[in-house]
């Protein structure tokens, strides 16, 4: 498999990712806050991350790069703050 075919399939599973959990909890079949909607922002933005410094798209990168911190906070919250 060419790095190219890699860099594609990863920019299109990233934007999948994010398509679906927007779409999970709009649909209300997964909370804001869970582990699945979470997770899927995660690692579909940093698929996105690696995508778009590739294209050097830099604004976008920056942009998933924040996203996936949100995620990580969000979950280190949730985690910190579990009963």
């Amino acid at each position: 498999m060419s790095a190219s075919l890699l860099i594609q399939i990863l920019g299109w599973t990233g934007s999948i990712l994010f398509l679906l959990a927007y779409a999970l909890v709009s649909l209300k079949k997964i909370e804001g806050d869970s582990l699945a909607y979470q997770g899927m922002n995660i690692i579909g933005g940093v698929f996105l991350v690696i995508y778009t410094f590739t294209l050097e798209a830099y604004a976008t990168t920056g942009l998933n790069a924040v996203w996936v911190a949100i995620g990580l906070i969000a979950l280190g919250r949730k985690w910190l703050n579990r009963k």
